[in-house]
């Protein structure tokens, strides 16, 4: 008998490279649980999801069985034979990791994968937000005509100075977007970053990335340590007048001080793809009609979506043939040598 990848979440775009990459090497099955306790009682002998060693998971799978929490992690360590997990995403908040690294289970993301689609998203916030552009569409269809667009309010994008915070993939392609203006780019990462290009300039604080930037945009993962890293403080340090941008995760930054420096104009205007409570945006968000808001949608395009599934399935298929999949994320890769093999 094969062993068995389950799919918690549907493959979409890749579809004929799923039955090819998995042939002879595994039986694919898919999830047909209607809650977690069906879910986790289905691994056991003549159950669906008997033998199965890896999962294919979705951020929309947490609809049926939630999150992979702490509990479901030990339950599935306790009841199946499960020894990976491949997530279909850069960001993976979602699982618990300390749990699975407690449990001897292996966690794979999709880095790089959704880049330029999510840069790309920055990008249009950034212009959106310094040039009111949803303002004016939304005056467009309500049949208003500019009002209340007011131009004296209104910014280019040239000679400005843009702060982002985690010069990773996605941030060092927005950089590269936003340096053909030109504008001024400054970064701050926990450390410098060997790709940044020479007019990429490192500062040496948050705090100081803050003073300085017209615009700053947020482009660190969601853990533990980032809760509430652009917070109060954060946000008074910036210039009266400044721009915030995240397409990251909601939690990173604290939504009370971003409301309150809306509401007494410390900030002009947020760009926003990501909100503490998905997908419930606090109301507040909707009365300040200079702010761009977006329904998580960054990441979202054929092209990656279609990079993504192959890259993650990649990540199963590595595992299967040696063990090791790829794309480990990085809080799990010291405990590759403790992997037993299937």
């Amino acid at each position: 008998m094969l062993p068995r990848v389950l799919l918690c979440g549907e493959v979409e775009y890749v579809q004929d490279e799923l039955e090819e990459m998995f042939q002879g090497i595994a039986e694919v099955v898919h999830l047909v649980s209607g809650s977690r306790s069906h879910f986790l009682s289905s691994f056991g002998p003549g159950g669906p999801y008997e033998g199965t060693v890896a999962v294919y998971r979705r951020n929309a799978s947490s609809e049926v069985i939630g999150k992979f929490d702490a509990p479901l992690i030990h339950a599935l360590a306790d009841m199946s034979m499960v020894r990976w997990i491949a997530h279909n995403g850069s960001g993976y908040d979602e699982i618990d990791v300390q749990a699975c690294k407690e449990r001897g289970i292996m966690v794979s993301n999709t880095p790089r994968a959704n880049e330029d689609a999510t840069a790309t998203a920055t990008l249009y916030l950034m212009l959106s937000c310094l040039r009111h552009f949803s303002m004016a569409e939304r005056s467009l269809r309500s049949g208003t005509w500019k009002k209340p667009y007011n131009a004296a309010q209104v910014h280019d994008v040239t000679g400005r100075t843009l702060g982002i915070l985690g010069l990773g993939g996605i941030g060092l392609r927005f950089a590269h977007l936003a340096h053909a203006f030109p504008m001024r780019i400054i970064y701050f990462s926990r450390r410098k970053a060997e790709s940044a290009p020479d007019w990429c300039e490192y500062v040496s604080s948050i705090e100081e990335l803050c003073k300085q930037a017209d615009v700053l945009s947020v482009h660190i993962p969601l853990n533990q340590s980032t809760v509430g890293t652009i917070g109060e403080k954060e946000i008074r340090t910036l210039q009266r007048g400044s721009i915030l941008l995240n397409t990251s995760r909601g939690r990173i930054v604290n939504q009370e001080a971003v409301i309150r420096a809306l509401e007494d104009g410390h900030l002009s205007s947020v760009g926003l793809d990501v909100y503490p409570d998905e997908p419930r945006v606090d109301p507040r968000l909707l009365t300040f009609p200079r702010c761009t808001l977006l329904p998580h949608v960054g990441g979202e395009s054929a092209e990656a979506w279609r990079s993504r599934e192959l890259k993650a399935l990649g990540n199963l298929r590595a595992f299967l043939l040696g063990g090791v999949g790829d794309n480990i994320v990085a809080e799990l890769k010291a405990e590759i040598g403790n992997l037993t093999t299937l």
